[in-house]
């Protein structure tokens, strides 16, 4: 029976020292960067020609959409201002007005900034092909360097929490795209 229980932790003992040994070589290969996503988007020459784009684009669409609520404002104040000496009829069909002045205001607001408004979709036209390309760059980098996983740390996404700037990828990926041209 003793022979028996010191066979097992001879086994045991011989399968953690090989599980150990296999994980220890195993980490030797294991091999993880990162990148600054945003850090690239800002300085891509590329990207910041995109974001240009559409923030004239969003800047033309404001300054509408201002110009619109001033005139809602303007009407609105004038019907304040009058409404004492409408009649009931002048009354409803003011405020008619106000209603679909506001409307329009609200669709045109939602046309152009909403979720699947049209800055939205110029947003994703523009830069989708931008972002493959980085991410097309990532994954060249990540191969010749060997790099088992690539992580993205930025300051919307913190993923990861810490990374020893030896391991910071980003400026060499920033090279490579840049050279691309």
């Amino acid at each position: 029976m003793n022979n028996l229980k010191s066979i097992i932790k001879q086994i045991l003992l011989i399968s953690f020292v090989l599980m150990v040994s296999f994980n220890f070589v195993n980490a030797q290969t294991l091999k993880i960067g990162y990148v600054n996503s945003a850090k690239i988007l800002q300085e891509y020459p590329e990207a910041q020609e995109a974001q240009k784009k559409l923030d004239n684009m969003g800047k033309a669409w404001q300054s509408e959409l201002e110009k619109m609520s001033k005139e809602l404002q303007k009407k609105y104040e004038d019907y304040q201002k009058q409404q004492g000496m409408m009649t009931e009829q002048k009354k409803l069909a003011a405020q008619q007005e106000l209603v679909e002045m506001e409307q329009k205001v609200y669709q045109y607001r939602n046309d152009k900034f909403g979720s699947d408004g049209e800055l939205a979709q110029e947003t994703e036209k523009l830069l989708q092909p931008i972002k493959d390309k980085i991410l097309k760059v990532i994954q060249q980098v990540a191969k010749e360097e060997k790099l088992t996983f690539v992580f993205d740390r930025n300051e919307t996404i913190m993923v990861m929490l810490y990374g020893d700037p030896a391991y910071d990828y980003t400026y060499k990926v920033l090279d490579r795209l840049k050279r691309s041209k």
